[in-house]
């Protein structure tokens, strides 16, 4: 039988039929791949104004709003100064005497208090520790007061560091967010998920509560109470984005971060006061992790855990909806596993 070989050892002879181009390697044409439109350069800034808006516009529009601040003494020395407060946006409660001022202080029911004394002198209580800018906002208040200078004092003061907690929440929100997304990533079933969750948010709120308050100096308080609100607000975050992400994929992922770091986390108030923020910007940020976990430490760390019932209550909540979200994702897995396959006849 006549014919070639290449050195690849095919047969190239036509008088072989199929075989004439059996070394040959053939490709079709693929088809141009289509550029986005140049107009879609026009997402860029609206991206931008969209977070600008969500970060800048909260805090550049702060000013009390029923911010709550008390007066105390006779009643004929603070009803002017009671009624000015509450024309420029305070909300005020009267207290009998200084005492009972510090007590609504260190209980947070108030964010500082007026105590004028019979003879017209005026000392103002502070509480940096239950934020700084409103402890500012009250002294501007009392240097604008007639009368003798006010006598200022920091009934609950911050930490030497202090002023770095708000800095120290975004950390906590990435912990929630990884610790979500790796959680589908390393265990399938239901158990193995929510024991993954609660073991990553206990060891990460054991180490950010241990960086924060005995090498950063931070928080006061006790630790066990600090890492515990810190381990809640990591599972409330990564339960969210676990259960979102085994409903829905890699965009449940992306929601659940997005919400977290560009609503959660300008809305948290936490380098300021809910009762700045514009409305309904404060109460938002409250009733999500960022806000209520940031607030919570401050009850933790500096007033022995008071008015700390509420926060607790959202991140506990958020940290249930997650584990709810992610039982309905294995339940309708289940479902689509004993649907019958029609066998063709």
């Amino acid at each position: 039988m006549s014919g070639t070989r290449d050195l690849t050892g095919v047969a190239t002879d036509a008088s072989v039929p199929g075989l004439a181009h059996a070394g040959r390697m053939t490709t079709a044409p693929s088809s141009p791949r289509r550029r986005p439109p140049a107009a879609a350069i026009l997402l860029v800034p609206l991206v931008v104004s969209v977070v600008v808006a969500l970060f800048a516009w909260p805090m550049a529009r702060q000013e009390p709003r029923d911010l709550p601040v008390g007066v105390a003494g006779p009643a004929a020395a603070t009803d002017q100064l009671a009624q000015k407060l509450d024309a420029g946006g305070f909300a005020v409660d009267r207290y009998p005497d200084e005492a009972a001022a510090r007590d609504a202080i260190a209980d947070r029911d108030v964010y500082g208090a007026f105590v004028v004394e019979p003879g017209g002198s005026m000392t103002l209580l502070t509480a940096t520790a239950a934020s700084s800018r409103v402890a500012q906002t009250l002294t501007h208040v009392a240097d604008a007061a007639p009368g003798p200078a006010v006598h200022v004092e920091d009934a609950v003061p911050l930490s030497p560091a202090g002023t770095a907690l708000p800095s120290s929440i975004f950390p906590l929100i990435l912990a929630g967010t990884l610790t979500g997304a790796a959680t589908i990533m390393l265990a399938s079933g239901v158990l193995g998920r929510v024991g993954l969750l609660v073991a990553g948010s206990a060891l990460a709120g054991a180490v950010a509560a241990t960086m924060t308050q005995s090498w950063l100096d931070i928080l006061g308080g006790h630790w066990l109470a600090n890492a515990a609100v810190m381990s809640l607000m990591i599972m409330a975050i990564a339960a969210t984005v676990a259960g979102l992400t085994a409903l829905l994929g890699q965009p449940g992922t992306l929601i659940g971060a997005l919400t977290m770091i560009f609503i959660g986390n300008p809305f948290s108030a936490n380098s300021s006061a809910p009762e700045l923020l514009p409305r309904p910007v404060g109460d938002i940020g409250q009733l999500m992790p960022p806000g209520a976990g940031g607030n919570l430490l401050r009850s933790t760390g500096y007033f022995d855990g008071a008015a700390a019932g509420g926060h607790v209550a959202v991140l506990v909540v958020w940290a249930l909806g997650g584990l709810t979200l992610l039982g309905l994702s294995a339940l309708r897995g289940r479902r689509a596993a004993t649907v019958p396959v029609p066998v063709p006849a």
